[in-house]
C-alpha cells in the first residue's frame, strides 16, 4: 500500500514538472509560432523540401520559442508575482528556481538554434534574432513605454519567414508579403489581450494600450485603424497571384468579421467587446494562412 502511494505521488511530481515546462515555454504559444512557420514551409513549394527539414523546423523553432519565453519570464519574474494571471507561473510561485529555468533557457536555445542551423544559416540567424528582439528588447521595453508592442510585433512576425526560407534557403518578396500580414495582425491582438488584461497589468506598472490612459476611444481608435490597415495587407497575396478565388472569400469574411468586432470595440469600449475581439483575432491570422495553402495545393 505504502509503496503504490509513493508511486503515485512520484507520478504527480512528474506530471506537475511537465505541466511547469509547459506553462514556462508558454506552449500554446510556441505552437502557433511554429504553426505559422510549417504553413510558410509547405507555401514555398520548393523541391528541396523535404520531412527531415519540417521535423528540424517544427524542433528547431519550438525550442528557440520556448527559450525565448522562458527567458521572458526569468526577466519578468518579480513583476509576475504581481499579476494574478501570471502569479501562478513556475518561477513567480516557487515551484521552480532561476537556475533549472536558466539552464532550460540555454539548452533549448542551444538545440534549437544548431537544428535551424541544420537546416541552413539564415534560418538559425533569423530564429537567433527573433530570440534577442523578444526576450531582451521587448520584455524590458514593455515596462517603458507602450512602444513595446511595436518591437515585439518584429519577432512575432519572423515565424513565416523562418519558414520560407527552410524550404527555399533565401528571402524573397513572398517571405516580406508573410512578414508584413503576420506584424499588422499582432496589434489589434496583442491590444485586445492589453484591453482585457489592463487592471492586471497596471498592478505591475505596464501599459500597453496606445493611449496612455488605457481603456478609451483613443486606444479603440488605434485598435480600429491598425485592423483597417491589416486588411488590405492580408489581400498582398493574392495580388501577388499566392492565391486565387478561395483565398479571396476567406480573407473577406475573416477580414469583415474581424473589422465588425473591432468596430464593436470601438463602439462600447468593454471588457466583453475586447474579450470577443481577442477570440476572432485567434481565429483571423490561421483562417488566411490556412486559406493560402489549402488555395496552393488544390
Amino acid at each position: 500500500m505504502l509503496s503504490k502511494t509513493i508511486r503515485i505521488e512520484t507520478e504527480d511530481v512528474h506530471i506537475s514538472k511537465w505541466a511547469d515546462y509547459l506553462q514556462l515555454t508558454k506552449f500554446r504559444l510556441s505552437f502557433l509560432v511554429v504553426f505559422s512557420s510549417l504553413i510558410a514551409f509547405l507555401l514555398a513549394g520548393a523541391e528541396n523540401i523535404t520531412w527531415l527539414k519540417g521535423i528540424l523546423l517544427i524542433l528547431g523553432g519550438f525550442m528557440v520559442t520556448g527559450a525565448a519565453n522562458t527567458i521572458n519570464q526569468l526577466l519578468e519574474k518579480n513583476i509576475d508575482k504581481l499579476m494574478d494571471r501570471t502569479k501562478s507561473r513556475p518561477l513567480p510561485s516557487g515551484r521552480m528556481n532561476i537556475l533549472e529555468a536558466t539552464l532550460a533557457a540555454g539548452i533549448m536555445a542551444f538545440m534549437g538554434l544548431y537544428l535551424l542551423f541544420l537546416i541552413n544559416p539564415i534560418t538559425s540567424a533569423l530564429g537567433a534574432m527573433a530570440l534577442i528582439l523578444y526576450a531582451f528588447v521587448y520584455t524590458p521595453m514593455k515596462q517603458v513605454n507602450s512602444f513595446a508592442v511595436f518591437l515585439g510585433a518584429i519577432p512575432g512576425a519572423l515565424s513565416p519567414v523562418l519558414g520560407w526560407t527552410a524550404a527555399t534557403g533565401s528571402l524573397s518578396s513572398e517571405a516580406w508579403v508573410f512578414f508584413l500580414i503576420q506584424f499588422a495582425w499582432q496589434f489589434p491582438h496583442f491590444w485586445a489581450i492589453a484591453w482585457v488584461s489592463a487592471e492586471d497589468y497596471a498592478k505591475a506598472g505596464i501599459y500597453l494600450l496606445p493611449s496612455p490612459l488605457g481603456r478609451n476611444k483613443t486606444s479603440a481608435a488605434w485598435i480600429l485603424v491598425s485592423t483597417i490597415l491589416l486588411i488590405p495587407i492580408s489581400f498582398l497575396p493574392i495580388f501577388l497571384h499566392m492565391g486565387g478565388t478561395f483565398l479571396l472569400v476567406i480573407t473577406s469574411l475573416a477580414g469583415l468579421a474581424f473589422l465588425y468586432q473591432t468596430y464593436k470595440l470601438f463602439q462600447e469600449c468593454s471588457i466583453k467587446a475586447a474579450y470577443r475581439l481577442m477570440f476572432a483575432s485567434f481565429f483571423y491570422l490561421p483562417l488566411v494562412q490556412i486559406a493560402l495553402l489549402i488555395d496552393k495545393l488544390f
